[in-house]
């Protein structure tokens, strides 16, 4: 029986999710590293959205969004709490997050506008993790945008009070997980 195939980009907060989901499962693939610019065929065989991270089972099976990657290799069912937390995170703040970080990509968009949007979750966010500790699945399907978010004004971000939001953040980010998920990997040629 042969790997998967997992078709990726290193630095997507999806396929980041997706990974750091196979590397605490030690679920082992074969990693197809794209260019999102530059997709290779089969990849779009496969899944012609032409998104990462996507994965092939060796039965055929495509698994096409990151969540359901995550789902299937750690057998993970969400509760309704992980599930509201994950479409707040996919949702309103991946919106605001990508409307702060590429404002030039959208009609009229305030980047401050956003990112003080985005910054309400990360104040409720706050709030959550303060509360009691996330579950380790939850917390790799999140921590991937709040990265993402915060390298785009790392100074900005750092002076925020968000306390717990730092904390946790910094804890995944040193993590030999994130090491290991965030391995260069050269792009993958058919």
């Amino acid at each position: 029986m042969g790997k998967p195939i997992l078709y990726s980009f290193r630095r997507c907060p999806y396929a980041i999710r997706a990974r750091m989901a196979l590397i605490r499962s030690q679920t082992e693939v074969e990693h197809r590293e794209v260019l999102l610019r530059d997709r290779p065929n089969h990849l779009m065989e496969i899944s012609p959205k032409g998104t990462v991270p996507v994965m092939l089972l060796d039965d055929g099976t495509v698994i096409e969004e990151s969540l359901e990657i995550m789902q299937y290799v750690l057998n993970w069912q969400l509760n309704q709490d992980e599930g509201e937390w994950i479409h707040k995170n996919d949702n309103e703040f991946k919106f605001h997050l990508d409307r702060y970080k590429y404002p030039n990509r959208y009609d009229n968009a305030d980047s401050f506008e956003h990112r003080n949007k985005a910054a309400e979750y990360l104040f409720e966010l706050n709030g959550k993790i303060a509360g009691k500790p996330i579950s380790t699945a939850l917390s790799d399907a999140l921590f991937p945008f709040v990265r993402q978010f915060a390298n785009h004004d790392r100074q900005w971000f750092d002076s925020q009070d968000w306390p717990y939001v730092h904390t946790w953040l910094a804890s995944n980010l040193d993590s030999e997980e994130f090491a290991i998920c965030m391995t260069k990997f050269p792009q993958w040629v058919q």
